[in-house]
Protein backbone atom coordinates (compact mmCIF):
# COMPACT_ATOMS: atom_id res chain seq x y z
CA UNK A 1 0.00 0.00 0.00
CA UNK A 2 2.83 2.39 0.87
CA UNK A 3 4.52 1.55 -2.41
CA UNK A 4 1.35 2.43 -4.36
CA UNK A 5 1.08 5.72 -2.46
CA UNK A 6 4.67 6.56 -3.34
CA UNK A 7 4.08 5.76 -7.01
CA UNK A 8 1.01 8.04 -7.04
CA UNK A 9 2.93 10.78 -5.22
CA UNK A 10 5.91 10.58 -7.58
CA UNK A 11 3.63 10.43 -10.61
CA UNK A 12 1.72 13.50 -9.45
CA UNK A 13 4.98 15.37 -8.79
CA UNK A 14 6.30 14.52 -12.25
CA UNK A 15 3.00 15.59 -13.86
CA UNK A 16 3.07 18.93 -12.02
CA UNK A 17 6.71 19.44 -12.99
CA UNK A 18 5.86 18.80 -16.65
CA UNK A 19 3.02 21.33 -16.45
CA UNK A 20 5.33 23.93 -14.89
CA UNK A 21 8.01 23.36 -17.53
CA UNK A 22 5.41 23.53 -20.31
CA UNK A 23 4.01 26.77 -18.85
CA UNK A 24 7.48 28.32 -18.62
CA UNK A 25 8.22 27.25 -22.19
CA UNK A 26 4.99 28.81 -23.47
CA UNK A 27 5.57 32.03 -21.56
CA UNK A 28 9.22 32.48 -22.52
CA UNK A 29 9.59 30.88 -25.97
CA UNK A 30 6.18 31.15 -27.64
CA UNK A 31 4.96 32.62 -29.88
CA UNK A 32 7.92 32.05 -32.14
CA UNK A 33 7.30 33.78 -35.47
CA UNK A 34 10.56 35.65 -35.80
CA UNK A 35 11.48 39.29 -35.36
CA UNK A 36 9.70 42.10 -37.23
CA UNK A 37 11.08 42.90 -40.65
CA UNK A 38 12.93 46.12 -41.31
CA UNK A 39 10.27 47.82 -43.40
CA UNK A 40 9.81 51.40 -44.52
CA UNK A 41 6.56 51.71 -46.42
CA UNK A 42 6.52 54.42 -49.05
CA UNK A 43 2.93 55.54 -48.58
CA UNK A 44 2.39 56.65 -52.16
CA UNK A 45 -0.97 58.04 -53.26
CA UNK A 46 -1.73 54.83 -55.16
CA UNK A 47 -0.71 52.65 -52.21
CA UNK A 48 -2.86 54.62 -49.75
CA UNK A 49 -5.86 54.41 -52.11
CA UNK A 50 -5.47 50.63 -52.34
CA UNK A 51 -5.19 50.39 -48.56
CA UNK A 52 -8.28 52.54 -48.07
CA UNK A 53 -10.26 50.25 -50.37
CA UNK A 54 -9.10 47.10 -48.61
CA UNK A 55 -9.48 48.43 -45.06
CA UNK A 56 -12.98 49.83 -45.64
CA UNK A 57 -14.56 47.45 -48.15
CA UNK A 58 -12.73 44.09 -48.26
CA UNK A 59 -10.69 43.30 -45.14
CA UNK A 60 -12.96 45.65 -43.15
CA UNK A 61 -10.39 46.82 -40.63
CA UNK A 62 -12.61 49.86 -40.13
CA UNK A 63 -15.57 47.65 -39.27
CA UNK A 64 -14.01 46.21 -36.10
CA UNK A 65 -11.76 49.16 -35.27
CA UNK A 66 -14.62 51.68 -35.13
CA UNK A 67 -17.63 52.37 -32.94
CA UNK A 68 -20.58 50.69 -34.66
CA UNK A 69 -24.08 52.12 -34.39
CA UNK A 70 -26.33 49.13 -33.75
CA UNK A 71 -29.42 51.29 -33.53
CA UNK A 72 -29.23 51.26 -37.34
CA UNK A 73 -29.51 48.22 -39.59
CA UNK A 74 -26.20 46.42 -40.11
CA UNK A 75 -24.45 48.54 -37.47
CA UNK A 76 -22.59 51.06 -39.64
CA UNK A 77 -19.70 52.86 -37.90
CA UNK A 78 -20.49 56.13 -36.17
CA UNK A 79 -19.07 58.99 -38.28
CA UNK A 80 -15.65 60.11 -37.11
CA UNK A 81 -14.75 56.88 -35.28
CA UNK A 82 -12.68 55.14 -37.95
CA UNK A 83 -9.76 53.36 -36.33
CA UNK A 84 -10.78 54.40 -32.84
CA UNK A 85 -11.39 50.81 -31.70
CA UNK A 86 -13.75 49.66 -28.97
CA UNK A 87 -15.73 46.89 -30.70
CA UNK A 88 -16.28 44.18 -28.06
CA UNK A 89 -16.05 40.42 -28.59
CA UNK A 90 -16.88 38.36 -25.51
CA UNK A 91 -18.17 35.18 -23.92
CA UNK A 92 -21.69 35.77 -25.23
CA UNK A 93 -20.23 35.00 -28.69
CA UNK A 94 -18.71 31.73 -27.50
CA UNK A 95 -15.26 33.26 -27.05
CA UNK A 96 -12.95 32.40 -24.13
CA UNK A 97 -12.85 35.85 -22.56
CA UNK A 98 -13.34 39.49 -23.47
CA UNK A 99 -11.48 41.10 -26.35
CA UNK A 100 -11.86 44.74 -27.39
CA UNK A 101 -10.46 46.08 -30.66
CA UNK A 102 -7.59 48.54 -30.13
CA UNK A 103 -7.10 52.06 -31.37
CA UNK A 104 -5.28 51.89 -34.73
CA UNK A 105 -5.14 55.62 -35.40
CA UNK A 106 -1.67 57.20 -35.07
CA UNK A 107 -2.61 57.89 -31.45
CA UNK A 108 -2.64 54.13 -30.83
CA UNK A 109 0.08 52.88 -33.19
CA UNK A 110 2.27 55.95 -33.60
CA UNK A 111 5.24 54.29 -31.90
CA UNK A 112 4.95 51.07 -33.92
CA UNK A 113 7.31 50.50 -36.83
CA UNK A 114 5.98 49.37 -40.21
CA UNK A 115 7.62 46.00 -39.63
CA UNK A 116 5.92 45.59 -36.24
CA UNK A 117 2.54 46.36 -37.76
CA UNK A 118 3.18 43.96 -40.63
CA UNK A 119 4.08 41.18 -38.19
CA UNK A 120 0.98 41.85 -36.10
CA UNK A 121 -1.42 41.78 -39.05
CA UNK A 122 0.07 38.65 -40.63
CA UNK A 123 1.09 36.55 -37.60
CA UNK A 124 -0.88 37.86 -34.62
CA UNK A 125 2.12 38.94 -32.54
CA UNK A 126 2.20 42.39 -30.98
CA UNK A 127 5.05 44.87 -30.67
CA UNK A 128 5.92 43.46 -27.21
CA UNK A 129 5.93 39.85 -28.45
CA UNK A 130 2.55 38.99 -26.92
CA UNK A 131 0.00 37.09 -29.05
CA UNK A 132 -3.44 38.40 -29.88
CA UNK A 133 -6.54 36.21 -29.94
CA UNK A 134 -7.58 35.51 -33.55
CA UNK A 135 -10.69 37.68 -33.45
CA UNK A 136 -8.68 39.55 -36.04
CA UNK A 137 -8.18 36.84 -38.68
CA UNK A 138 -4.42 37.14 -38.95
CA UNK A 139 -4.23 33.56 -40.23
CA UNK A 140 -6.09 34.74 -43.34
CA UNK A 141 -4.17 37.99 -43.64
CA UNK A 142 -0.89 36.08 -43.47
CA UNK A 143 -1.83 34.43 -46.79
CA UNK A 144 -2.27 37.70 -48.66
CA UNK A 145 0.09 39.53 -50.98
CA UNK A 146 2.57 41.54 -48.86
CA UNK A 147 1.86 44.57 -51.05
CA UNK A 148 -1.76 44.55 -49.92
CA UNK A 149 -0.76 44.42 -46.24
CA UNK A 150 1.67 47.28 -46.79
CA UNK A 151 -1.10 49.27 -48.50
CA UNK A 152 -3.34 48.86 -45.45
CA UNK A 153 -0.52 50.03 -43.16
CA UNK A 154 0.08 53.04 -45.42
CA UNK A 155 -3.62 53.91 -45.19
CA UNK A 156 -4.06 53.62 -41.42
CA UNK A 157 -1.04 55.89 -41.00
CA UNK A 158 -3.18 58.61 -42.62
CA UNK A 159 -6.08 58.34 -40.15
CA UNK A 160 -6.74 61.30 -37.88
CA UNK A 161 -5.19 60.67 -34.43
CA UNK A 162 -7.87 60.07 -31.79
CA UNK A 163 -7.59 59.22 -28.13
CA UNK A 164 -9.57 56.33 -26.69
CA UNK A 165 -9.77 54.32 -23.50
CA UNK A 166 -9.64 50.63 -24.43
CA UNK A 167 -9.99 48.22 -21.48
CA UNK A 168 -7.50 45.36 -21.12
CA UNK A 169 -8.49 41.99 -22.47
CA UNK A 170 -9.63 39.08 -20.31
CA UNK A 171 -8.57 35.56 -21.32
CA UNK A 172 -9.99 32.47 -19.64
CA UNK A 173 -7.81 29.60 -18.44
CA UNK A 174 -6.37 27.55 -20.14
CA UNK A 175 -6.67 29.68 -23.29
CA UNK A 176 -4.38 32.26 -21.69
CA UNK A 177 -1.65 29.64 -22.24
CA UNK A 178 -3.00 28.06 -25.44
CA UNK A 179 -3.15 31.46 -27.15
CA UNK A 180 0.65 31.46 -27.24
CA UNK A 181 0.63 28.41 -29.53
CA UNK A 182 -1.73 30.00 -32.08
CA UNK A 183 0.49 32.44 -34.03
CA UNK A 184 2.52 31.03 -36.89
CA UNK A 185 4.74 32.49 -39.56
CA UNK A 186 2.97 34.13 -42.48
CA UNK A 187 2.70 32.25 -45.78
CA UNK A 188 2.26 35.15 -48.23
CA UNK A 189 1.10 34.72 -51.79
CA UNK A 190 0.96 36.89 -54.88
CA UNK A 191 -2.41 38.45 -55.65
CA UNK A 192 -3.83 36.57 -58.66
CA UNK A 193 -4.52 38.33 -61.90
CA UNK A 194 -8.15 39.48 -62.15
CA UNK A 195 -8.50 37.51 -65.38
CA UNK A 196 -8.04 34.31 -63.34
CA UNK A 197 -11.51 34.86 -61.96
CA UNK A 198 -11.87 31.90 -59.59
CA UNK A 199 -8.37 32.25 -58.12
CA UNK A 200 -8.90 35.98 -57.70
CA UNK A 201 -12.28 35.36 -56.07
CA UNK A 202 -10.71 32.92 -53.63
CA UNK A 203 -8.07 35.52 -52.78
CA UNK A 204 -10.79 38.08 -52.01
CA UNK A 205 -12.71 35.58 -49.85
CA UNK A 206 -9.50 35.01 -47.91
CA UNK A 207 -8.89 38.75 -47.59
CA UNK A 208 -12.45 39.31 -46.40
CA UNK A 209 -12.13 36.32 -44.04
CA UNK A 210 -15.63 35.19 -45.07
CA UNK A 211 -14.96 31.78 -43.54
CA UNK A 212 -14.59 33.31 -40.08
CA UNK A 213 -18.29 34.15 -39.92
CA UNK A 214 -19.71 31.74 -42.46
CA UNK A 215 -18.38 28.57 -40.84
CA UNK A 216 -20.09 27.08 -37.79
CA UNK A 217 -18.21 27.83 -34.57
CA UNK A 218 -18.81 26.19 -31.20
CA UNK A 219 -16.89 26.04 -27.91
CA UNK A 220 -13.96 28.00 -29.24
CA UNK A 221 -13.40 26.14 -32.51
CA UNK A 222 -14.77 25.81 -36.03
CA UNK A 223 -16.92 22.69 -36.34
CA UNK A 224 -18.83 23.18 -39.57
CA UNK A 225 -17.89 22.81 -43.21
CA UNK A 226 -15.98 25.82 -44.55
CA UNK A 227 -18.37 28.50 -45.79
CA UNK A 228 -21.31 26.25 -44.97
CA UNK A 229 -22.76 28.87 -42.63
CA UNK A 230 -24.51 28.41 -39.32
CA UNK A 231 -22.28 30.38 -36.95
CA UNK A 232 -24.47 31.98 -34.28
CA UNK A 233 -24.06 35.60 -33.25
CA UNK A 234 -25.96 37.28 -30.42
CA UNK A 235 -27.47 40.49 -31.74
CA UNK A 236 -27.31 43.60 -29.54
CA UNK A 237 -31.13 43.53 -29.32
CA UNK A 238 -31.15 39.99 -27.89
CA UNK A 239 -31.87 38.02 -31.05
CA UNK A 240 -29.58 35.21 -32.22
CA UNK A 241 -28.64 35.52 -35.89
CA UNK A 242 -26.84 32.86 -37.90
CA UNK A 243 -24.60 33.22 -40.92
CA UNK A 244 -25.72 32.03 -44.32
CA UNK A 245 -24.55 29.01 -46.25
CA UNK A 246 -22.38 30.49 -49.02
CA UNK A 247 -22.28 27.41 -51.22
CA UNK A 248 -24.60 26.92 -54.18
CA UNK A 249 -26.94 24.42 -52.55
CA UNK A 250 -30.66 25.06 -52.26
CA UNK A 251 -30.06 25.66 -48.53
CA UNK A 252 -27.50 28.33 -49.44
CA UNK A 253 -27.11 30.58 -52.44
CA UNK A 254 -29.03 28.07 -54.55
CA UNK A 255 -29.63 29.31 -58.05
CA UNK A 256 -28.87 32.96 -57.28
CA UNK A 257 -27.61 34.72 -60.39
CA UNK A 258 -24.43 36.76 -60.52
CA UNK A 259 -26.49 39.88 -61.02
CA UNK A 260 -28.61 39.10 -57.95
CA UNK A 261 -25.49 38.42 -55.87
CA UNK A 262 -23.85 41.71 -56.82
CA UNK A 263 -27.12 43.60 -56.36
CA UNK A 264 -27.50 42.19 -52.84
CA UNK A 265 -24.35 44.06 -51.84
CA UNK A 266 -24.71 47.15 -54.00
CA UNK A 267 -28.23 47.95 -52.76
CA UNK A 268 -26.60 49.24 -49.56
CA UNK A 269 -24.45 51.80 -51.38
CA UNK A 270 -24.81 55.32 -49.89
CA UNK A 271 -26.37 56.69 -53.05
CA UNK A 272 -29.10 54.02 -52.88
CA UNK A 273 -29.60 53.37 -49.18
CA UNK A 274 -30.11 55.35 -46.00
CA UNK A 275 -29.49 53.22 -42.86
CA UNK A 276 -32.79 52.53 -41.11
CA UNK A 277 -33.57 52.34 -37.41
CA UNK A 278 -33.98 48.87 -35.91
CA UNK A 279 -36.70 48.62 -33.29
CA UNK A 280 -36.70 46.46 -30.20
CA UNK A 281 -36.92 42.80 -31.17
CA UNK A 282 -36.68 43.49 -34.91
CA UNK A 283 -34.23 41.68 -37.16
CA UNK A 284 -30.68 43.00 -36.91
CA UNK A 285 -27.46 41.67 -38.43
CA UNK A 286 -23.76 42.11 -37.74
CA UNK A 287 -23.09 41.67 -41.47
CA UNK A 288 -21.55 45.06 -42.43
CA UNK A 289 -23.52 45.48 -45.64
CA UNK A 290 -22.92 49.22 -45.90
CA UNK A 291 -19.16 48.69 -45.89
CA UNK A 292 -19.10 45.73 -48.27
CA UNK A 293 -21.32 47.77 -50.61
CA UNK A 294 -18.22 49.77 -51.52
CA UNK A 295 -16.54 46.71 -53.03
CA UNK A 296 -15.82 46.90 -56.73
CA UNK A 297 -18.46 45.18 -58.87
CA UNK A 298 -15.78 43.13 -60.63
CA UNK A 299 -14.48 41.93 -57.28
CA UNK A 300 -17.97 40.90 -56.14
CA UNK A 301 -18.44 39.02 -59.40
CA UNK A 302 -15.15 37.17 -58.85
CA UNK A 303 -16.26 36.16 -55.35
CA UNK A 304 -19.49 34.84 -56.88
CA UNK A 305 -17.59 32.70 -59.39
CA UNK A 306 -15.35 31.28 -56.67
CA UNK A 307 -18.27 30.41 -54.40
CA UNK A 308 -20.10 28.81 -57.33
CA UNK A 309 -17.04 26.60 -57.94
CA UNK A 310 -17.24 25.05 -54.46
CA UNK A 311 -18.92 21.76 -53.69
CA UNK A 312 -22.52 22.48 -52.62
CA UNK A 313 -23.19 21.82 -48.93
CA UNK A 314 -26.60 20.76 -47.64
CA UNK A 315 -26.93 22.83 -44.49
CA UNK A 316 -30.39 24.24 -43.64
CA UNK A 317 -30.01 27.23 -41.34
CA UNK A 318 -32.49 28.99 -39.07
CA UNK A 319 -31.59 32.58 -39.92
CA UNK A 320 -32.73 34.18 -36.67
CA UNK A 321 -34.12 33.25 -33.28
CA UNK A 322 -36.01 36.23 -31.94
CA UNK A 323 -35.65 37.22 -28.32
CA UNK A 324 -38.65 37.00 -26.07
CA UNK A 325 -39.64 40.51 -25.07
CA UNK A 326 -41.31 40.86 -21.71
CA UNK A 327 -44.37 43.04 -21.93
CA UNK A 328 -45.94 44.95 -19.05
CA UNK A 329 -49.50 43.73 -18.72
CA UNK A 330 -50.42 45.81 -15.67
Amino acid sequence: MKKLAKIILYGTAIFIAILIIAGIYMKTVLPNVGDPEELEIEGSTEQIARGEYLANHVMLCMDCHSDRNYSLFSGPPHPGTKGLGGDRFDRSMGLPGVFVSPNITPEGIGNWTDGELYRLITTGVKKNGEPIFPVMPYQSYGKLDPEDIKAVIAYIRTLAPQKSNIPPREIDFPVNFIIRTMPSKATPTTRPNKEDVIAYGEYLVTAAACGECHTKFEKGKFVGPYLGGGRAFPSPNGNIVRSSNLTFHSTGLGNKSKEDFVRQFKQYSPELYTPTKVGEGEFQTIMPWTMYAGMDTTDLASIYEYLRSLEPINNPIEKVTFAKINSNTE
